[in-house]
C-alpha cells in the first residue's frame, strides 16, 4: 500500500504576517506545499490529506485542491478548538489551537495506511521525501509502532534573518531516536551571542541559563517530518485524554499537545521505535517575512536547474 502525505495546514503564520500556506512563491504562483506534493508523488506517495481550519475551506478548495484533480487522490479534514474527547470542553478564554499532535489526530478517520506528516510551509526537498517514502513503503503489511523522522542536518536548516527553533535529536547505535529537545534560539554566532548570522561563526543555541552552546554542523534536528503507522492515532487519542486531564494544561491557555511530546512518551516507555533518517536536503522556508525573496530566488534556481518543471500541475 502506498503511503499517504499528511500536511498540517491549519495554522496562521504569526511571525510571517499572513496565511503563508497559500502564498504563491513559484514561477506560476506555486506554493511551497505544491513542491512538497510534487516531491512526494515522485517518492511514491499515493494520497494527499490536509488538515485545515473550516473557515478557509472555500479558499483552500478553489486555490489548492482544484489543481490536483486527476493528479492524485486528495482529502480534507478539519482542526477545531472544540474537537475534544467526550467529557472535555474548551477552557474559558482559550483561543490557541491545541498543537501539532491534535492536528494529526484529526486525520484518524481518513488515514488507514502508513503516513508522513509535514508542515505545509516548509520546503523539505526531494531527498527528504525519498528517504521517508522508502521507509514507509518498505514496512511490512500491518506493521505497528515502527516510526521514523527525517533528521535534517542543522547546518541545512538555518535562516539568514534570525534565530530558528529546532528539535535537536539524540539517537542510539541503531539510529533509533532517544530524545528530542526543543531549542528555541539557534543561530550562527560568537560565544557571547554577537555576530549573529555570520556564516563564519559556529552554530550555537541558547540554553536554559542563557548561555550560548556550540552545536555540531551535522547534528540532526526535527523539521516536523515524521513517518507513522496508523496505530499512532490510538496512542495519541489515549495520551491526549491524559494531557487534558492534567490541571496544569487546562489552566495554561497556551499549553499545546506537540508531536515530539507524544513521540518522546512512546519511545521512552518502549511502546514504539522511531528511526532517525539522514537526508542531504537543504531546508528553507518563510519563517520571517524577510525570508520570502530568498525563497522565491531559491525556487527559481531549482526550476532553472531542471530539478522542477516550470509548471508543476
Amino acid at each position: 500500500m502506498k503511503p499517504t502525505l499528511f500536511l498540517l495546514a491549519a495554522g496562521m503564520g504569526s511571525r510571517y504576517g499572513g496565511l503563508k500556506q497559500l502564498d504563491g512563491l513559484g514561477p506560476n504562483g506555486e506554493t511551497i506545499m505544491d513542491y512538497s506534493i510534487y516531491d512526494a508523488i515522485q517518492a511514491g506517495f499515493g494520497k494527499i490529506v490536509w488538515v485545515i481550519r473550516k473557515d478557509f475551506e472555500e479558499q483552500f478548495r478553489t486555490q489548492i485542491l482544484a489543481k490536483y484533480e486527476g493528479q492524485v487522490p486528495c482529502e480534507l479534514c478539519f482542526q477545531a478548538l472544540d474537537a475534544l474527547p467526550e467529557g472535555f470542553k474548551v477552557p474559558e478564554g482559550r483561543v490557541k489551537p491545541w498543537g501539532t499532535n491534535h492536528a494529526v489526530l484529526m486525520g484518524k478517520d481518513v488515514i488507514k495506511e502508513p503516513f508522513c506528516v509535514i508542515n505545509c510551509d516548509d520546503f523539505y526537498g526531494r531527498d527528504a521525501f525519498m528517504q521517508i517514502g522508502k521507509y514507509l513503503s518498505n514496512l511490512p503489511e500491518g506493521a505497528k509502532n515502527q516510526y521514523a523522522m527525517v533528521g535534517f542536518r542543522v547546518s541545512n536548516t538555518l535562516s539568514e534573518n534570525g534565530t530558528v527553533a529546532r528539535g535537536v535529536c539524540a539517537y542510539n547505535d541503531k539510529r533509533h531516536l532517544t530524545d528530542v529537545v526543543e531549542r528555541t534560539e539557534i543561530v550562527r554566532c560568537a560565544e557571547d551571542g554577537s555576530n549573529a548570522g555570520d556564516a563564519n561563526q559556529p552554530i550555537r543555541y541558547k540554553d536554559e541559563n542563557g548561555k550560548w552552546v556550540a552545536l555540531g554542523e551535522n547534528v540532526p534536528v526535527s523539521m516536523n517530518m515524521w513517518g507513522f503507522t496508523p496505530d499512532y492515532f490510538e496512542h495519541s487519542e489515549a495520551y491526549f485524554k491524559e494531557f487534558l486531564s492534567d490541571p496544569k494544561n487546562m489552566e495554561n491557555l497556551k499549553a499545546e499537545f506537540f508531536i515530539p511530546l507524544m513521540v518522546n512518551k512512546l519511545i521512552n516507555e518502549g511502546t514504539a521505535t522511531c528511526e532517525v533518517l539522514d537526508t542531504t536536503s537543504v531546508w528553507f522556508g518563510v519563517t520571517y517575512a524577510a525570508d520570502r525573496d530568498a525563497t522565491v530566488a531559491r525556487i527559481k534556481k531549482l526550476v532553472d536547474d531542471g530539478v522542477y518543471p516550470n509548471k508543476l500541475f
